[in-house]
């Protein structure tokens, strides 16, 4: 007899874990209050950046982007397959700019002089050299968020959409239309998760722009991290980010943040000053206490996946496959990311 599960929020990680647990045989039902991948999974870069992200983490975190990066290129391929729809996955590489070496290069990274990342990228700026990290890679995440959602519901998921969830209870959904039972409840509701239940996960908001090329001018292949910001190639544009900001929920794109992100920009590849604004916009990361996210039971037949801060298009596959497995009684709980150490 098939499991009924029942899992909140339909961003990357819930839409992940659901399509997992459908091809497992399990019956899912993803309950999402509005249109499905529209938060921070329409929002995010879409950056695979396992070493860029991960140069201050813990060994546990380490461990897993590897684990997930390494994912990826099987990830991508099925999912296409399944959903019909191309998410854009490429691996390009990554040029980490400073001014010179580090004492020790991250594993399968290389130091490039200032000559030798131009030929990587010929519009940056005189001068500085970076670190070249060859497996970085990208996708298009909006692509990503409708192929999952396509992949899900073919694989006989149920996707709900104008439901709010407002709590929990052991193996049940209290939404606003009544109580939902199952035998397993998947929190996965991004930077909402601490509103439905007791997590402490906290929004930090982000601001990007892109850019866009005069008629002729050619995107730089790699993305390119400096001056604070990243940029990355997609299509016919630039992206360009971060901003980190305790902004509780809100997620008004600002001038000022339009200007710094620029402004920073600009001193990495200085051509863009003839490029085109097409587009600001903003979102909400889940961060929790300690950085890292939180995989695992809450209760009796409650769950969170949560806490994915800035990876949580990288750590994608790897959250699907270790939910589907936890849920299912298949695999143990990762100590470091055991939601329970909080409490």
């Amino acid at each position: 007899m098939s499991r009924a599960i029942l899992i909140v929020g339909a961003g990357v990680a819930g839409l992940g874990i659901g399509w997992r647990l459908a091809q497992a045989g399990a019956k899912v039902t993803i309950l999402e209050r509005g249109a499905p991948a529209s938060g921070a999974t329409f929002a995010a870069a879409g950056m695979l950046a396992a070493t860029a992200e991960m140069a201050a983490a813990p060994e546990s975190e380490i461990a897993f982007a590897a684990q997930s990066r390494s994912l990826w290129p099987g990830f991508a391929a099925e999912l296409e397959a399944a959903s019909g729809i191309a998410i854009d996955y490429r691996q390009n590489g990554a040029l980490m700019l400073q001014p010179s070496p580090p004492a020790e290069l991250p594993p399968g990274t290389v130091w490039l002089d200032g000559t030798a990342a131009q030929s990587r990228a010929p519009m940056l700026a005189d001068g500085c050299g970076a670190i070249w990290a060859p497996d970085e890679a990208q996708v298009d995440s909006r692509a990503l968020g409708r192929a999952l959602a396509a992949a899900f519901t073919r694989a006989g998921g149920s996707l709900r959409t104008g439901v709010t969830v407002t709590a929990l209870e052991p193996r049940a959904a209290v939404t606003d239309t009544g109580r939902l039972e199952a035998d397993g409840v998947i929190l996965a509701a991004g930077a909402w998760c601490g509103q439905i239940a007791d997590v402490p996960l906290t929004p930090v908001k982000g601001q990007m722009i892109a850019l866009q090329p005069p008629p002729g001018v050619a995107l730089p292949e790699p993305v390119i991290w400096g001056n604070g910001v990243y940029l990355v190639p997609r299509d016919d544009r630039i992206l360009v980010g971060a901003t980190v900001e305790q902004a509780g929920f809100d997620t008004t794109p600002t001038p000022q943040a339009r200007d710094d992100l620029r402004a920073r920009a600009e001193a990495v590849i200085p051509r863009l000053k003839d490029w085109t604004l097409v587009e600001h916009w903003a979102g909400l990361r889940p961060h929790s206490p300690d950085g890292l996210p939180l995989l695992g039971p809450l209760a009796s037949g409650v769950f969170v996946a949560g806490g994915q801060y800035r990876n949580g298009i990288l750590f994608a596959p790897a959250i699907a496959d270790h939910m589907r497995d936890l849920v299912l009684g298949r695999a143990a709980v990762i100590p470091a990311f055991d939601p329970r150490r909080f409490t």
